[in-house]
């Protein structure tokens, strides 16, 4: 065995900076740390989330539209900050020390969280179920989630590149396992989700608010004490500098020289000749025909060649000219995930208030929070993740010759067809809901609705059944097809959909509302919804989907996947 091959040929290191030692470090032995932290922090950020609606509903005395824009503009900057995060993880400090640092910020919020709600003078005070916070309290638990909202953003983009880090991709058996790891990635996720939307919601909503924040608290201080503990196992990818600044340098060089013509031999473009690239852990990437006007950046004027040293921003390598256009490529994908996410968000807002009309009760004593029923979401992914894994995936594989057995383009296009039925699901609920408030003329009746809550259980599944397909696929997708340096910028990108799904839900139920009620009419999302029409708001984000999944399917014809440049020696 030659003493290469004691190391990695991905260009990871150890924790000292040293070449990464196969045997010792990385693969799935790293791992294990790894999606505990994440399990961990998914059961903090969830069990905090899940309920949030009735948290600012009951506590913060907020109404339905206000409670449901106001989760959702969290939930959106959740998923915003991650440009931030994976900003300074892929230009400065790694996403080791990302992770690291965005953590204990994390934890600070949770903690002023928890006060919040246990704390004298911090609690709102409250009368027969009534509560009046102050605008001090109302402030306090609003700095509060927007720290959490800053922590999320440093973890969230880092942890699931991070360890896909740990695989390395010239190792055929490693390349294999990283398709893997995504879906575990999930799965862990949604076991801390599991946690939080069964046993926190309940704990909430019938044992108190304080000790309903301050178990996400600890979980949190779990999640870091695990991901430490791992610290001598992981392969670290070192940061490349600011993605930004070189994509800001090819737009500027190729406009520079927009008047020089690309020669017809595309060897004859600018490109270091070492094996790596001029771009600190990044290997090379080969030429593409497409965005052909970028390739402008790399022509080698006779200036250029008296040039010492280069000036980056008049001469690029073909690399970073790739770079941008693999970024570019990705850009109409992301786009579609943006009504996905939509739909999504759904579970945290419509669906809890559909379900806070129906009947909770499982037998005679026990009643299931509305909040709660985001479990069958959960369920539906660990049960569907290993039926994916190994199952589905080397039945597809026989067929189709792809080790990954679908690609990842018609993987997401599968979970954007599935996510249309979800909708549908909620929006025959809706319509049979409203009929009962007919036949027995209900509509002023506060109490539950004599219709099980339990007929919400498909519109969940359906969810939980796309989200396997389609936001695991974007996680492998926008890892995979981003430019080695980029790759925490890439799933942030993938993330922010999440962001942009929650504030086009807001958007939708602005302007829902603005028309609706005109004339004086209730509209379709009034505070008492047996006097509205939620069933139309399902009809209309259907119909949306389906029109997404006609432009993806247009977009993913055209799609060309990226080519690292093949290194000899």
């Amino acid at each position: 065995m030659e003493v290469k091959d004691y190391y990695t040929k991905d260009g990871t290191t150890d924790i000292h900076g040293n070449p990464a030692d196969r045997k010792k470090t990385g693969n799935w032995r790293a791992c294990p740390y790894i999606l505990a932290n994440e399990c961990c922090e998914r059961l903090a950020y969830y069990g905090m989330s899940t309920n949030l609606v009735n948290y600012m509903k009951f506590r913060l005395h907020e109404g339905n539209a206000t409670a449901s824009k106001n989760v959702n503009n969290w939930s959106g900057t959740c998923y915003i900050m991650p440009l931030l995060g994976a900003f300074i993880a892929d230009a400065y400090w790694g996403r080791y020390w990302t992770i690291a640092v965005f953590m204990i910020i994390y934890i600070i919020g949770l903690i002023l969280l928890t006060m919040t709600a246990s704390v004298k003078g911090l609690k709102p005070l409250c009368h027969d179920g009534i509560c009046d916070p102050t605008t001090g309290q109302i402030a306090a638990v609003f700095v509060a989630l927007y720290l959490i909202a800053l922590g999320t953003g440093g973890i969230k983009p880092c942890v699931s590149s991070f360890g896909a880090d740990q695989f390395d991709e010239s190792d055929e058996s490693e390349k294999r396992s990283k398709t893997s790891f995504f879906n575990w990635f999930y799965f862990s996720i949604n076991i801390g989700a599991l946690v939080a939307a069964s046993a926190l919601v309940y704990i909430q909503t019938h044992v108190g608010w304080g000790w309903g924040f301050g178990i996400p608290a600890v979980a949190m201080a779990i999640a870091v004490v695990s991901f430490f503990v791992g610290s001598p196992l992981y392969r670290h990818q070192k940061p490349g500098g600011s993605p930004l600044t070189r994509i800001a340098q090819v737009l500027v060089a190729s406009v520079r020289k927009s008047g020089v013509k690309v020669p017809s031999d595309k060897s004859l473009l600018y490109e270091v000749s070492d094996k790596e690239s001029a771009i600190e852990g990044s290997r090379k990437l080969e030429h593409t025909e497409l965005l052909k006007f970028f390739d402008k950046a790399a022509v080698e004027t006779q200036e250029d060649k008296t040039k010492v040293p280069i000036n980056p921003w008049k001469l690029c390598t073909v690399t970073q000219v790739e770079e941008l256009k693999s970024v570019v490529r990705l850009l109409p994908i992301w786009a579609t995930g943006i009504i996905f996410s939509t739909v999504y968000s759904q579970m945290g807002t419509m669906f809890v208030l559909q379900g806070n009309t129906l009947d909770p009760h499982i037998g005679p004593n026990f009643e299931i929070p509305s909040a709660s029923l985001s479990i069958f979401d959960t369920i539906s992914v660990i049960v569907w993740v290993p039926i994916y894994d190994r199952i589905v995936v080397p039945l597809v594989r026989r067929i189709t010759g792809n080790p990954r057995g679908f690609t990842q383009l018609t993987r997401m296009g599968i979970g954007l067809f599935v996510s249309i039925f979800s909708m549908v699901a909620a929006g025959l609920l809706e319509v049979v809901r409203l009929r009962i408030i007919a036949r027995h003329n209900l509509y002023d009746y506060t109490g539950f609705l004599p219709m099980s809550i339990f007929w919400q259980v498909p519109q969940y599944f359906i969810i939980g059944a796309a989200e396997v397909f389609t936001f695991i696929g974007q996680l492998e997708f926008f890892y995979d097809q981003a430019p080695d340096a980029m790759r925490s910028m890439c799933s942030a990108l993938s993330l922010t959909t999440v962001a942009l799904g929650n504030y086009l839900s807001s958007l939708l139920v602005t302007i829902v509302t603005s028309i609706s009620t005109r004339n004086g009419k209730l509209g379709w999302i009034p505070d008492n919804l047996n006097r509205g029409h939620l069933d139309y708001f399902f009809w209309l984000l259907a119909i949306l989907s389906l029109l997404n999944l006609l432009v993806y399917l247009l977009i993913a014809k055209f799609y060309t996947y990226k080519k690292p440049a093949q290194v000899e020696g």
